[in-house]
């Protein structure tokens, strides 16, 4: 946990002596929080690459595609320029939808957290950079989506994919208040957007981020474990 952690952070007194609590929802980052999607990604990079005629990145390189937009990865990791990165996230598209879109593993401990938060009435979203229609069939296809009271993801056809944006369209559907929900995710990428946002964030350290980045980009907690995020929210 930050230096900065609260002891009960998802907790606040109402002045009466009841404790109540601090946030109303919580929104889940899709990839590398929820789940471990890195599998049908990276060997969808592969295939994109290989049929453009592209060299085959290091491993580590490859497990930075896993939750960033495509576009974004293909111009940053392998140089491409926009027209070259369209067509790169096209080819991928071909072997993701083919199946491996399918090829990964929920994170222990997140369908029993995700339980808690909807007894306790706590509500919840996911906000990912994965277009909204993909994720949609992937929580369909793990019966997860009935969790979950909303789900915001960029339009297909959108290159934009900022998640303070996408957090505040989540927002938005929820009828809440910045201050009523906390972010939770695995790169810099959902703890920057939580601050444009004007959210607390919870930065898991078990995906695809790093605790380094993490931090410096001023995670409000962070976690090692779906459980501790249950901890931190006082489950």
């Amino acid at each position: 946990m930050n230096d900065n952690q609260k002891e009960e952070p998802f907790l606040k007194d109402t002045g009466s002596g009841k404790k109540t609590p601090k946030y109303r929802a919580v929104l889940f980052d899709l990839d590398g929080t929820l789940n471990d999607s890195g599998p049908g990604i990276m060997n969808s990079v592969r295939y994109s690459l290989e049929k453009m005629g592209y060299e085959i990145p290091r491993e580590e390189t490859l497990r930075r595609f896993v939750g960033p937009s495509l576009v974004y990865s293909y111009k940053t990791f392998c140089h491409m320029d926009e027209a070259q990165a369209r067509k790169a996230v096209d080819a991928y598209r071909e072997c993701y939808h083919a199946g491996e879109c399918f090829n990964l593993i929920i994170y222990d401990g997140i369908v029993e957290l995700l339980s808690r938060l909807k007894k306790e009435k706590i509500r919840c979203a996911v906000v990912t950079s994965k277009p909204q229609n993909a994720a949609l069939m992937i929580l369909e296809h793990f019966d997860m989506m009935r969790f979950f009271d909303t789900l915001a993801g960029p339009d297909p056809d959108d290159p934009s994919n900022r998640k303070s944006v996408l957090i505040a369209r989540a927002l938005k559907q929820l009828d809440l208040a910045p201050s009523d929900a906390v972010m939770v995710g695995d790169s810099r990428f959902d703890i920057i957007g939580a601050n444009e946002a004007g959210c607390d964030s919870v930065g898991v350290t078990y995906g695809y981020g790093t605790r380094e980045e993490l931090v410096e980009n001023g995670a409000t907690y962070l976690a090692d474990s779906p459980g501790m995020i249950g901890r931190i929210l006082s489950l």
